[in-house]
């Protein structure tokens, strides 16, 4: 009998199988294929005929492909509706549970904790993880006429733990970019150069002779994609072959997913593997375990570092009882040189530690199989533990933007589960201070955080990231065209803690060197005081007796949507204008590639100071429709519809219609208005209140009301408007009736 507790995890088998088109056994296997091949590899690595296994399995666990990581993906050649039980069904196993996990690079590990603390509990007593990725397949099939078909339904439960994207796919990055994860470590490792005071080609080198050695350890790996050993120069010199990717980056440091590669590991309990004959020598267990979450990128207040990836590898050690001076085999991972750099820092580590900082060769030489990468470093770690009985080997597996840490500490020494302290580490990680954001700032100066240039096909874009005169974190984007300011950025000198002048266009902030710079590339929209013209997009009929008369055209580009936003402007600083009359025509399709900082229309986020009175004749739909509810006064002809038609088109009504359509209707009514998106006609609409007027007339409606509004004391009217809108966002009436207001005083002492 063990001494150790029957319940106690054990991993007992490791597989690992991969293959390179150019092979000469070349099969091109699916994922589910690879997957299915390492996992066999895993159950006969236990020393048992893998069949032995079969009707022992009670778990099987997938990591997520990339083809699952996000709704976008494209699947070219179909896929399993059940990873998990397709890779069970090529074993011929039935188990009980199916588990697609979290995406991001640390559910290996994670998915090692979690499984094992279930066959602790006694919720489980086998359990095998397993993952791959195909990419370098389908990119060489895809378009040959011999695409496979790879699409499968085996049946069967399955829990799909999702995407996981929450905190790191923010509006603000697919606006200013980075869209590619590698411009967030990109734009790590430049808050560090400036942080250590280097210059661009001291940390290039840096960065060079960091991932050299892990060269050396895929040249070795029979699994390894790049099986090549290359200097600190080769990596990080720029040339044909090594083309810059994201300033500092060129594509040799960075992680390589087209891979053929698949990884998986079998967990069982100590009373399984002696009930079954596992030798011991096979039997290597997690001494230690942390799993923590860091704070939203944009969040943290050093963007140098992620306090989080430290303080895990600390605390597994600590659990584990050991030092990570014990530590004889460590795999760090290994995506962008930021990605170790941080953590050596962190941990006190030296970039040439004797034992090295990867058993695979790293994701950019190893290869970087999705999320599964540390799949492949766990089988590597139980492989070095059972080669020298006693040794202690780490894990330390990320996810995200330095996102998700989970690390493990393995060693062959019998040791018992021990439940881990995450939830208090956790809390401390959450309490950290943040950085206040601003993503619509006001002209002026920022000061440099960090920055990266991605290079790409259709030429050179910079983002910058840095504060605010008031302190607030905002993220702006270049102007296309503008090789001044990315030559700046990418000369030899240090750009962090100098200034940029950023302007909101509306969504996207843009960034120049100067003002001058930014009059000339991407003038004020509201630079403009003469409504009068000339306009592109807009007939204007001239203003009569106080009342400016607009039709936008029937076909409108963003630029129309800003010279909107532009008369706005314009008719807001002339007293003269009393009212603008908009003859409405909104049934664009889709939404501006951009839109003014006030909105659709330049109406949805202003806050209106003169009356808009819009004169609706044809249907308004997504945009179109909020842009109605955001005027002071609507008239709807027959023909006319609005329909709140965004969830059909993948998007949410995100200019203001979930807000102001539940103060003018029922709640119930808002709900189905928006969830449906059905055409409501002028009819319905008048009823529901969400126009003013409705009928065959509606124009000489429009122009009526118009002009009586035009006919009241002008400075009554804006202080009219200018109580309704503070009102509205006020829930005690009585304190809002009582409230005193500046406005008031000024109705006193108008004309």
């Amino acid at each position: 009998m063990s001494p150790l507790d029957p319940r106690t995890p054990v991993l007992v088998g490791v597989g690992q199988h991969s293959e390179r088109i150019d092979d000469a056994s070349y099969e091109a296997l699916s994922h589910v294929d690879l997957a299915a091949r390492a996992a066999r590899a895993a159950l006969a690595d236990t020393g048992l005929d893998p069949e032995t296994w079969v009707g022992e399995v009670d778990v099987v666990a997938a990591t997520r492909q990339f083809e699952s990581a996000t709704p976008l993906n494209e699947v070219p050649f179909g896929r399993s509706s059940n990873v998990p039980r397709s890779i069970a069904q090529r074993l011929a196993a039935d188990p009980a549970r199916a588990v697609l996990e979290v995406g991001g690079g640390q559910s290996p590990q994670h998915l090692v904790t979690e499984m094992a603390g279930e066959i602790a509990a006694g919720r489980a007593e086998v359990a095998l993880l397993a993952g791959a990725e195909a990419m370098s397949t389908v990119r060489h099939l895809r378009g040959t006429d011999a695409q496979p078909d790879w699409t499968e339904d085996p049946g069967g439960s399955l829990e799909d733990r999702g995407y996981g994207l929450q905190g790191m796919v923010v509006r603000r990055a697919l606006t200013h970019g980075p869209q590619e994860i590698a411009g967030f470590y990109a734009m790590g490792d430049h808050a560090r150069r400036a942080r250590l005071g280097l210059s661009r080609d001291a940390y290039a080198a840096a960065m060079g002779e960091l991932f050299a050695p892990f060269t050396q350890v895929a040249a070795a790996n029979p699994h390894a994609v790049a099986p090549e050993e290359l200097t600190a120069a080769e990596l990080v010199t720029v040339d044909e072959r090594n083309r810059m990717i994201t300033t500092p980056y060129p594509r040799l440091v960075v992680s390589r997913d087209l891979v053929n590669q698949g990884a998986a590991l079998l967990l069982t309990s100590v009373a399984t593997a002696e009930r079954l004959g596992v030798d011991r020598s096979r039997w290597v267990f997690l001494h230690g375990h942390c799993d923590l979450r860091e704070q939203d990128w944009y969040d943290r207040a050093d963007l140098a570092a992620a306090p989080t990836q430290p303080d895990a590898v600390r605390a597994a050690l600590a659990q584990a009882g050991t030092t990570l001076d014990d530590v004889r085999w460590l795999d760090l991972y290994s995506c962008f040189p930021h990605a170790v750099l941080q953590l050596l820092d962190g941990l006190g580590l030296a970039p040439d530690d004797p034992r090295g900082l990867t058993l695979t060769g790293g994701l950019p030489f190893f290869g970087g199989p999705g999320n599964n990468y540390s799949m492949h470093a766990i089988a590597e770690v139980v492989d070095r533990c059972r080669a020298e009985p006693g040794s202690v080997g780490l894990v330390s597996a990320n996810g995200g933007m330095l996102s998700k840490v989970s690390v493990g500490v393995y060693a062959t020494t019998p040791a018992p589960w021990r439940e881990g302290d995450d939830a208090a580490l956790q809390a401390a990680a959450d309490a950290r201070p943040s950085v206040p954001l601003e993503d619509h700032p006001a002209d002026g100066w920022l000061s440099v955080e960090t920055w990266t240039v991605r290079h790409g096909r259709s030429g050179r874009r910079a983002v910058v990231v840095g504060r605010t005169a008031t302190g607030h974190r905002t993220t702006a984007a270049s102007l296309p065209g503008d090789d001044e300011l990315v030559d700046w950025l990418e000369a030899d000198h240090q750009p962090v803690g100098q200034r940029v002048f950023v302007r909101d266009t509306g969504p996207a902030v843009r960034v120049a060197l100067t003002r001058e710079r930014m009059d000339e590339l991407a003038p004020a929209t509201g630079a403009r005081t003469d409504w009068r013209g000339p306009w592109e997009h807009l007939r204007l009929d001239g203003l009569e007796a106080g009342v400016l008369e607009v039709e936008p055209a029937a076909d409108l580009p963003a630029a129309g949507h800003h010279e909107l936003a532009s008369l706005l402007d314009a008719a807001e600083a002339d007293p003269d204008v009393r009212v603008v009359l908009i003859r409405a025509r909104f049934d664009l399709d889709g939404k501006p590639e951009h839109l003014p900082r006030s909105g659709w229309a330049g109406l949805t986020r202003r806050r209106l100071t003169v009356p808009v009175v819009l004169a609706l004749g044809s249907p308004a739909t997504g945009g179109g429709a909020e842009a109605v509810l955001a005027a002071t006064f609507v008239t709807m002809g027959d023909d006319a519809t609005l329909s709140f038609d965004h969830l059909a088109g993948g998007t949410l009504p995100e200019e203001g219609a979930l807000v102001r359509l539940p103060r003018i209707v029922p709640q119930r009514v808002a709900a189905e208005l928006v969830l449906t998106g059905r055409p409501v006609g002028a009819a319905e609409a008048l009823a529901l209140r969400l126009v003013n007027r409705a009928g065959a007339d509606h124009l000489r409606q429009a122009r009526e009301h118009a002009a009586h509004l035009a006919a009241l004391p002008p400075h009554l009217v804006r202080a009219t408007l200018a109580v309704l809108a503070d009102a509205e966002a006020e829930p005690d009436t009585l304190a809002a009736v009582r409230r005193p207001r500046q406005v008031f005083d000024d109705v006193l002492v108008g004309e």
